[in-house]
């Protein structure tokens, strides 16, 4: 089956081409024809299926031929990546049709964002907290809005947006096409599509999320503390050409990061404490292989797309089964291949058997020759949490104690005056005469 198959019009098929997509993926070859009806789509889709695709491509013939200036499709995403990767592909998908996209997240300057909601580019691609800005400062009209797409949904629930989505549904006419993709299912999502619906085309909503199928697990049981040494060793062996590494927390990212950099590996680090303009810069860089490792929170699980990225790596084993499959699934993209690596400590063992149940199957062990597992680490990644504490009572003890030695010391060194006016002790007071400059 081709994207031929699909009747879209010659200028999209250009721009197929032009991606280099040849066939359909199965999100693709499951959505594109109910979509292309005008029916809405309920569908289950893990990252790297193609859904982007999958869902810009009818909403592209749909508009090919409307009248331009004003918007007739959004799409609301978790984060400024995905809403970044979206924009992209969009832009490339559409090159030859001539339908305008913008995107509207935070992070950037509010005036552009504004022009763009003002002048009415076809296909707004938005993260919900930025777009409610702009809604209630009345920057943005979607009387003519045609198509609602919601991606990532399960992710929008996790990162606590599906409040502000809902008031933002206040805003957008009742009459729409609505396009409906979670990589999971979980309850208040489910709710969340049975109030956006009507009669939709559901696909794959039972089946339980796994990996790309082409993807080679492997699991490096190691010491926590020797984690940053194993990961060097291995990025040392020239196998790891395009890494993205996963942390828990945006603290050990830029540890992480650092500890990479000292030892001449290029390494850039994404998470949200960082400006856009450092996201960016970030991501653009570890795509035309100025870095060759970016260290990343959950944050861009869902939002990086890499052609060619050859390894994911989980510094830290995910707390959930579905962060792991968004993790790895950076790498194996569109049916590609790709390595995965998740470096555990013994601590992490109970998540990694939950992810394990989830996923169906049990993940190979291994270790690396020639590396020293009984090696005490030169220096710490992270420094334990009761440790840290012991460390600053310590210090703010000694401080204090230092501080009553002072106080005693100047008290030791000067007499004291304890009297009143007239005391042998006090200074004598000037005559009323003095006082008066007399």
């Amino acid at each position: 089956m081709s994207f031929a198959s699909f009747a879209l019009h010659e200028t999209l098929l250009r721009g197929v081409a032009d991606l280099g997509f040849e066939v359909p993926t199965p999100i693709q070859h499951a959505a594109v024809p109910p979509a292309l009806e005008g029916r809405d789509v309920l569908a289950c889709a893990m990252t790297g299926s193609g859904k982007t695709a999958a869902f810009m491509l009818p909403i592209l013939e749909r508009l090919r031929t409307r009248p331009r200036g004003a918007t007739r499709a959004l799409v609301l995403t978790p984060t400024r990546e995905l809403a970044a990767q979206i924009e992209e592909h969009t832009r490339g998908l559409g090159r030859h049709s001539g339908v305008r996209v913008a995107s509207v997240i935070g992070g950037v300057s509010f005036g552009p964002q504004e022009q763009a909601l003002r002048r009415g580019v076809e296909v707004i691609v938005a993260t919900p907290g930025r777009l409610l800005d702009h809604l209630r400062s009345g920057n943005a009209s979607f009387d003519r809005l045609e198509v609602l797409v919601l991606d990532e949904a399960d992710r929008m629930l996790d990162m606590g947006f599906i409040p502000d989505v809902r008031r933002i549904l206040g805003y957008l006419p009742k009459e729409r096409q609505t396009l409906f993709f979670s990589a999971t299912m979980p309850a208040p999502v489910a709710a969340l599509a049975r109030d956006m619906l009507r009669n939709p085309a559901s696909i794959d909503i039972e089946r339980p999320a796994k990996p790309a199928t082409g993807i080679t697990h492997a699991v490096y049981p190691v010491p926590a503390e020797l984690k940053s040494a194993l990961l060097v060793a291995l990025l040392e062996r020239d196998e790891l050409q395009s890494v993205l590494v996963f942390t828990r927390t945006k603290h050990r990212a830029n540890r992480l990061a650092d500890a990479l950099e000292r030892r001449g590996l290029a390494a850039a680090r994404i998470h949200g404490n960082r400006t856009q303009a450092q996201r960016i810069a970030a991501l653009a860089g570890f795509k035309n292989g100025t870095y060759r490792v970016l260290v990343a929170t959950d944050i861009a699980a869902r939002g990086i797309d890499v052609t060619g990225l050859s390894h994911v790596v989980n510094f830290d084993v995910p707390n959930l089964p579905e962060d792991y499959i968004h993790r790895v699934g950076r790498t194996a993209r569109a049916e590609a291949t790709g390595d995965a690596i998740t470096l555990m400590a013994p601590d992490e063992e109970s998540d990694l058997r939950v992810i394990e149940r989830a996923i169906g199957k049990k993940l190979p062990r291994t270790k690396l020759e020639g590396f020293d597992y009984t090696a005490r680490p030169a220096e710490r990644l992270e420094i334990p949490i009761a440790e840290r504490i012991a460390t600053i009572r310590a210090r703010r003890a000694e401080e204090r104690a230092r501080a009553r030695e002072n106080a005693a010391r100047r008290s030791g060194g000067s007499r004291v005056w304890r009297g009143g006016y007239g005391s042998a002790m006090a200074p004598a007071r000037k005559s009323s005469s003095t006082r008066a400059g007399v």
